[in-house]
């Protein structure tokens, strides 16, 4: 289990896990502490099982409002240091 401490988000902390198959790592358990109930819960079901880099290519650089990133960008990162 990963924990990741999000910056520039209504969020506080991102939790996943990952697990390997044919030699891909895939994304698995997300959940958000925090933020907007409704998205984090919809970006953590869309990820669900997804290859995690290509979760990273669809969310990173998202940003929310006048912010310079948000919840789904959090978790890219979150993502990269799992690679």
């Amino acid at each position: 289990m990963y924990e990741y401490t999000p910056t520039g988000t209504c969020s506080t902390k991102i939790e996943f896990d990952t697990y390997e198959k044919e030699g891909k790592k895939y994304v698995t358990g997300v959940k958000f502490t925090k933020g907007c109930s409704g998205n984090t819960q919809g970006v953590a079901r869309l990820v669900e099982g997804m290859e995690i880099n290509d979760a990273i290519s669809r969310m990173e650089g998202i940003k929310c409002g006048f912010k310079p990133t948000s919840c789904p960008d959090q978790l890219a990162q979150a993502l990269k240091t799992a690679l």
